[in-house]
C-alpha cells in the first residue's frame, strides 16, 4: 500500500476508527522492529506533516514516559495539533501482550497528566495493525 502524500490526508479527515487503521497500516504497516509511533491530529482530524518514531525502547515502560509525553506535548504545541495516535510497534504476532497494554497505560497516564488528547492507541505487529481499545490497557487483566 501506497502511504498518502500530505495533500491527499488533507481530503481525507481521519473520523473513523476505520479510516485511522487504515492510514496506519499504509504509513508503519508491519512491524520490522520495536519502536512507538506518533501522528498528529487537527481540531478537524487531518493528519498533519509530522510523523514522530521513537527507536527502541525498553521492553516496559520506565519513568522516561514522562520526559517522552512532555517532548511530544511540545511538539504538539508546535504543530498545533489537537489529539495524537500513538502506534505501539514490535515484531510479534497480533495477540495484545501484557507489554502493549503496559505501555498504553503509561503513555496515556502521562499524557492525562499534561493534558494531551489521545485519540488511540494501534498495534503495529509481524502482520499488520491491529486497534488498541482502551478497555485493553486502561483496566487490570484479571488473573
Amino acid at each position: 500500500m501506497k502511504p498518502p502524500t500530505y495533500n491527499e490526508t488533507l481530503r481525507q479527515p481521519l473520523t473513523s476508527d476505520a479510516l485511522i487503521e487504515q492510514r496506519v497500516a499504509a504509513l508503519v504497516g508491519r512491524a520490522c522492529r520495536r519502536q512507538l509511533w506518533f501522528l498528529f491530529l487537527d481540531e478537524n482530524h487531518v493528519q498533519l506533516p509530522l510523523l514522530i518514531p521513537v527507536g527502541d525502547p525498553p521492553s516496559s515502560p520506565d519513568p522516561s514516559v514522562r520526559t517522552l509525553a512532555q517532548a511530544i506535548a511540545a511538539a504538539m504545541e508546535a504543530e498545533e495539533a489537537a489529539s495524537v495516535i500513538v502506534v505501539i510497534e514490535r515484531f510479534a504476532d497480533s495477540a495484545i501482550s501484557v507489554n502493549d497494554t503496559a505501555w498504553a497505560r503509561a503513555i496515556d497516564d502521562a499524557f492525562r497528566e499534561i493534558g494531551v488528547a489521545v485519540r488511540c492507541f494501534l498495534i503495529s505487529h509481524r502482520r499488520g495493525v491491529r486497534w488498541l481499545a482502551a478497555d485493553d490497557y486502561r483496566f487490570p487483566s484479571p488473573r
